[in-house]
């Protein structure tokens, strides 16, 4: 019934005019609760959409179609796209990315559970052109699936693969006449002011700006050990932002509007070390990176969220509104003034831990875009974690827009 009502849908949107009259790609996205008839699904899709002859997507708590998130339910999403076929190469572990095709950016959905997860995002981003990567992390609490099917076939030896995968990675890699324009938005407020990590020992940081890290942790939060309960509490509603030190060039850590920077990986602390005054944290830590304390806030994501739809909005249309314009339209209630270059289609990957019920209220989240935006075909899903560039985020969100000629 699902499939059923998407197809419809789908019918009478091809049409009406400027939308894609002859698509060849399709991004499918479907809730856990679906994760056990992935096959079922894109078998029928497939075949009641034959002229479609790749598929990309993967399995979320939770998806979005336009303006409204599916979240905990059974729900699955649909977006077909009409890319030129020299434009686009669906990639898997049968048919791996850069076989015959230069890619220029990609979109990547990946199993939490793949071993070595953050060199092989790193990797990939290298073997495009731009070194960008957007995407994120299958969430299920069943089976971990990802949809991947190539119209130019698999390697040798791997015909008979079904389209449905679990492990690695798999996506679609853009060539460079596939315009898009592509943020990351933070959820997270710091809560303390910006530390050198001065010492540190695999994921323990051991000193910020010469004194031990734990001492320094404990200040922070106004908390003591010799009362742990209140101290402890403190500590689990506490993450780190991190500034890797090859990102420090151009890069900020707090920008000056007070939120963290695109750079900033939020990552938990999940340790404490009092013989040695340390605390764990769950990300390798160097001598050198960038750390500040940081809390969820949903003030600080709705405003990061905002801030980079009018980033978008100011790319698209540069000479007509700055910013700060944009986001007061972003906030109003009223539909934004039509660009001068047209979004086509977007992609918005959010953290299963956003979502409307972070934001305040049903499909909260995807309203601010919505607002910034326009009623601009977009899918999604909520992911275990974001892919942006070549790095791994947490309680973030990705929006991508494909920009028309």
């Amino acid at each position: 019934m699902a499939a059923a009502s998407v197809l419809a849908q789908l019918r009478d949107q091809m049409a009406l005019p400027d939308y894609a009259h002859a698509p060849t790609l399709a991004l499918l996205y479907i809730t856990d609760h679906y994760a056990e008839q992935a096959h079922e699904i894109l078998e029928h899709l497939s075949a009641e959409l034959p002229e479609v002859t790749d598929w990309s997507g993967t399995v979320g708590v939770g998806v979005a179609a336009c303006n409204v998130e599916y979240f905990d339910e059974p729900a699955l999403v649909l977006m077909l796209c009409d890319v030129p076929s020299d434009q686009y190469r669906v990639f898997s572990g049968v048919a791996p990315m850069g076989l015959g095709f230069e890619a220029h950016t990609a979109l990547v959905h990946a199993d939490p559970n793949t071993a070595d997860l953050g060199e092989l995002i790193n990797e990939m981003a290298a073997r495009t052109a731009s070194g960008y990567l957007f995407g994120g992390l299958s969430a299920s609490r069943s089976q971990s699936v990802q949809f991947a099917v190539g119209g130019n076939g698999n390697i040798k030896g791997q015909g008979g693969a079904s389209g449905v995968f679990s492990g690695g990675l798999s996506g679609v890699a853009f060539g460079e006449r596939v315009n898009l324009v592509s943020r990351v938005t933070q959820g997270c407020l710091p809560v303390s002011k910006v530390y050198g990590v001065s010492a540190a020992e695999s994921n323990v940081v051991q000193q910020l700006d010469g004194e031990p890290a734990l001492d320094v942790l404990l200040r922070e939060l106004k908390v003591s050990l010799a009362q742990p309960e209140p101290a402890l509490k403190a500590v689990r509603a506490t993450l780190v932002g991190l500034l890797q030190k090859q990102d420090r060039g151009d890069a900020v850590a707090v920008g000056r509007t007070g939120n963290f920077g695109s750079d900033v990986l939020v990552r938990h602390i999940i340790g404490l070390d009092t013989a040695r005054g340390g605390m764990a944290v769950s990300e390798q830590v160097e001598t050198g990176m960038q750390l500040a304390f940081c809390q969820r806030n949903v003030q600080a994501a709705r405003a990061d969220l905002m801030r980079v739809c009018a980033e978008i909005r100011e790319e698209l249309e540069p000479e007509e509104m700055p910013v700060e314009e944009l986001m007061a339209l972003t906030a109003s209630s009223g539909v934004p003034a039509p660009l001068a270059r047209r979004i086509v289609g977007a992609v918005y990957i959010s953290c299963s831990g956003r979502g409307g019920p972070h934001f305040g209220g049903p499909s909260a989240e995807l309203q601010i875009v919505r607002r910034a935006l326009g009623d601009v075909p977009l899918v999604g899903f909520f992911a275990s974690g974001e892919i942006a560039r070549n790095h791994l985020y947490g309680y973030t969100g990705v929006l991508t827009v494909f920009v028309g000629s």
